[in-house]
């Protein structure tokens, strides 16, 4: 088989880093054949107009995302980027069974974190760190969502490291963000690139709203009727308001804000044009202690009094379940291979990036001699915020860091710095190497289901390792190649 040279015009691969696209001779991955064909047949000129066409599309379709910025929100049109990024799907089948493992392991945690903890007692896991994390709901103690499953959708975060290995950094068990981008990111290419999608073997992600029904509906306390199931969003301002309305009008059910909901001793009723409709699920887009103000913050606006009492008592099923966020913690990250063993008596099949846990003494001695080589996260933070990545900090970013840890060790984490993967991306009419990572989404109620790839998300920097669109980062459009036909 002819393997072309990929890319005209010198692309140039990051040393020491592993090429999505472009293998170390500087020929065609196998699974990107039909997009090297394609450059070679059109010429880089082609990619320039078809990124404008593509910015074109999203602009039509309306997709964006809010900024914060100096308390003003901005919306912006999404960043999606031309070049897509391909897996072949012999190794995806492989990470999407490590992916589901993981989830599988980490609700059996969460559940015997609410009842008898034995994996404390155990010893596998340091119980202050659990017992003292403020994502410990000690209202959720004794409580048994429907299968036991707490985290019922999951987003996490995949990257590949310089030897092309997937590594887990982190898992989003909380609110997981991102699927509707790698919906949409999936429709605007299909307009833009009709001919690669009529000749690749590129397995679809279209099914991944009917995926989260069925998941939910299995979840209803009503089995046997069409169950009314509800999006429930903190509203219009919130940064993923665009995704909260996607999602819901593509399931076909209801997007509901916490006055649109009351409760009574039968249950959860939403308020519509011919009377109260009993609610039987509520995909929650909202953070579990602005749920309900009668359990957890007294001044939540956002909240449906009650709530926790009827889905405590059963009448409702809400995913994912109030608390299931103490799993997602930085620090209990470290542990889950342990956890994996613990629960499933099975090694992981996708391995951690190496953490060094501050709160322990001869860890935290090796981080504070080593911060200008490491990246180290506080345990709570998402969006990439309160990261300091040492080998591009300055020398008062790692004093201030270095004071924060000794002030307070539990709340951080170091790792080394990881040569993250690269993939050709378009900027300013030049193919050049930028850093990615992936997010699937992976679903657990009845069934356990993994998304066809997951949201690649790409640091537009150049040499940048963030790649948080609240960052600047960028996204692309995950191709999962069907290699075994």
């Amino acid at each position: 088989m002819h393997h072309q040279q990929f890319l005209p015009g010198g692309y140039e691969r990051t040393p020491d880093c592993f090429d999505e696209l472009v293998a170390e001779n500087g020929c065609a991955r196998a699974p990107a054949a039909a997009i090297a064909k394609f450059i070679e047949k059109h010429g880089p000129m082609e990619l320039k107009r078809r990124q404008s066409q593509l910015d074109q599309t999203i602009s039509t379709m309306g997709v964006c995302f809010t900024l914060y910025n100096e308390g003003q929100n901005i919306d912006r049109a999404w960043p999606l980027d031309v070049m897509p990024r391909t897996i072949p799907y012999s190794e995806w089948r492989k990470t999407s069974a490590g992916l589901t493992q993981r989830l599988t392991a980490l609700n059996l945690f969460i559940d015997d974190l609410y009842h008898d903890q034995r994996i404390l007692k155990a010893g596998v896991v340091p119980a202050e760190l659990v017992l003292e994390s403020k994502n410990f709901l000690a209202p959720c103690q004794g409580k048994s969502p429907r299968f036991g499953v707490w985290a019922n959708i999951c987003g996490t975060d995949l990257v590949r490291d310089e030897h092309g290995q997937f590594l887990v950094l982190e898992d989003n068990l909380r609110v997981p963000s991102g699927v509707s981008y790698m919906l949409e990111n999936r429709t605007v290419m299909k307009r833009v690139f009709p001919e690669l999608f009529a000749d690749s073997t590129i397995v679809p992600v279209d099914d991944y709203p009917y995926q989260l029904w069925k998941m939910l509906a299995s979840l209803s306390p009503r089995p046997g009727d069409v169950p009314c199931i509800v999006v429930l969003t903190p509203g219009i301002f919130n940064s993923a308001y665009f995704e909260h309305s996607y999602l819901a009008q593509q399931m076909g059910v209801d997007l509901v804000e916490n006055s649109d909901l009351f409760v009574t001793e039968q249950g959860v009723f939403l308020k519509t044009l011919h009377g109260a409709k009993r609610v039987d699920v509520i995909y929650r887009r909202v953070d579990d202690i602005f749920l309900d103000p009668l359990v957890f913050r007294k001044d939540s606006v956002l909240g449906v009094p009650g709530l926790f009492q009827a889905w405590a008592d059963g009448l409702v099923s809400i995913a994912n379940a109030p608390g299931s966020g103490v799993a997602d913690d930085k620090v209990i990250y470290a542990y889950v291979p342990q956890i994996i063993e613990y629960y499933l008596g099975e090694k992981p099949l996708i391995d951690n990036v190496e953490t060094y846990l501050c709160s322990e003494p001869a860890a935290r001695g090796y981080v504070l001699a080593n911060l200008d080589k490491l990246v180290v996260k506080p345990a709570n933070e998402s969006g990439g915020y309160g990261i300091l990545i040492g080998p591009r900090s300055t020398e008062q970013e790692r004093a201030d860091m270095a004071k924060a840890i000794v002030e307070n060790p539990r709340n951080f984490i170091a790792q080394p710095t990881l040569k993250l993967s690269t993939a050709p991306t378009l900027c300013d009419g030049f193919l050049e190497p930028r850093h990615l990572d992936l997010r699937p989404f992976i679903l657990q109620g009845a069934e356990l289901y993994c998304s066809t790839g997951g949201l690649s998300r790409v640091a537009l920097r150049k040499g940048s390792l963030v790649v948080n669109s609240s960052q600047g980062g960028g996204s692309k459009d995950t191709w999962i190649i069907n290699d075994e036909v």
